[in-house]
């Protein structure tokens, strides 16, 4: 894993910040989506414990 983001910032290096700047935004998405899941799984348990 620590090869694959040391080539992708080398990439990005060369090629301006419009890469890294699509890496970061794609990982934040990600990140959001997984933090959603996490908080929101909870809700769905049918427990009936009132």
């Amino acid at each position: 894993m620590p090869y694959t983001v040391a080539l992708l910032a080398a990439a990005s290096e060369e090629q301006g910040p419009g890469d890294t700047l699509r890496i970061v935004l794609l990982v934040s998405i990600v990140g959001a989506a997984l933090l959603a899941w996490f908080l929101l799984r909870g809700y769905g348990n049918d427990d009936n414990n009132d």
